[in-house]
């Protein structure tokens, strides 16, 4: 994680500024010493590789601005601390990266960046506690982190195929068109994909649906709503599509219990948290099917799906960070409950 110290006066001994900011939106909340919710804020999403590492920041800096206009601060001023939690800060040198970019806004004394999986991890950990346990997140991608009360992390790269990943809405929607392609022209085994993706856009063959997509008359953005329609056909019994969400579930498992070997935690009772899209829609299968691996290669393992906003994680990380009472904790959860 990055971390950079201090800026310029505070606003209040203890307070701290939550970012928590994903591919398509940022939350943003300032939280009083207390752990009052003073003021808050939504914005777009954070894209630094589509955008530049300023532009994003840019736009990060007007979710922040409202944020701090509603919680009666000027721009100008100072919070004790930043806590940001942000896609794209995959790596530690992209963490160190937007850390300087942040902490340049002049926003709070310290500042800490954090990839937003850490926001999930947090967000589902009691309140009060010290952070220990793995969490797994599947929106659009797939990606693992753990932590110990000592600050040890367990990570991984989690930019794609190029660093081992499978899995995420995204990749699940191109797997899910891979094997409908191949299923109608006759290369693959059969599948009701065939007639439910481009069912799902009003089309009858997998030939309509390449070509929209490939001329752009469907737009890529929207390929992430074939994966509920992968989960329903599989749901309904279909070999292939059901076959996809168990290599998920084997994806999830085997992300978890590294992570858990590397921190030592593997026979020891802890936490293992769910969170992003796919995971929060609780699909049966899928959730029935990590349940049963888990049972075996982590058998210690408290699972929890995480459904509270990860802002809020984001926040008790920066709770963490300014040694906040456990009063404070309580009421910062109490808010988000």
């Amino acid at each position: 994680m990055g971390r950079t110290g201090s800026a310029g006066p505070a606003a209040g001994r203890g307070s701290v500024l939550a970012v928590d900011a994903g591919n398509s939106k940022t939350d943003v909340a300032v939280i009083g010493p207390d752990g009052s919710v003073l003021g808050t804020a939504r914005g777009g999403g954070f894209q630094p590789p589509a955008v530049g590492i300023e532009a994003a920041t840019d736009a990060l800096a007007t979710a922040v601005a409202e944020a701090l206009a509603a919680a009666g601060l000027p721009e100008r001023d100072v919070v004790d601390h930043v806590s940001a939690c942000l896609a794209n800060a995959d790596l530690p040198v992209e963490e160190r990266e937007l850390t300087a970019a942040v902490h340049a806004r002049g926003w709070g004394r310290t500042t800490e960046v954090r990839n937003d999986t850490f926001a999930i991890l947090r967000a589902g950990l009691p309140s009060g506690a010290a952070p220990r346990g793995v969490a797994v997140v599947c929106g659009a991608g797939i990606n693992c982190v753990g932590m110990l009360p000592d600050g040890r992390t367990a990570r991984f790269p989690a930019i794609g195929r190029i660093s081992g990943d499978w899995g995420g809405g995204a990749g699940l929607a191109e797997e899910a068109l891979w094997f409908a392609a191949r299923a109608e022209d006759g290369r693959g085994e059969p599948t009701e994909l065939v007639r439910t993706l481009p069912g799902h856009f009003g089309l009858g063959s997998m030939y309509e649906l390449i070509e929209a997509l490939h001329l752009g008359r469907i737009p890529y953005v929207r390929r992430h709503e074939l994966t509920p329609v992968l989960f329903a056909t599989g749901a309904a019994g279909d070999a292939v599509s059901r076959s996809l969400v168990d290599r998920l579930a084997e994806e999830v498992v085997a992300l978890a219990t590294v992570a858990l070997d590397r921190l030592g935690l593997l026979g020891e009772e802890a936490p293992v948290l769910l969170g992003g899209s796919v995971l929060a829609a609780r699909h049966p299968r899928l959730d029935h099917r990590i349940g049963e691996l888990l049972a075996v290669k982590a058998p210690k393992a408290v699972v929890a799906v995480v459904t509270a906003p990860p802002v809020l994680g984001a926040a008790q990380l920066g709770l963490d960070h300014v040694r906040a009472s456990g009063e404070a904790h309580a009421r910062l959860g109490a808010h988000y409950a």
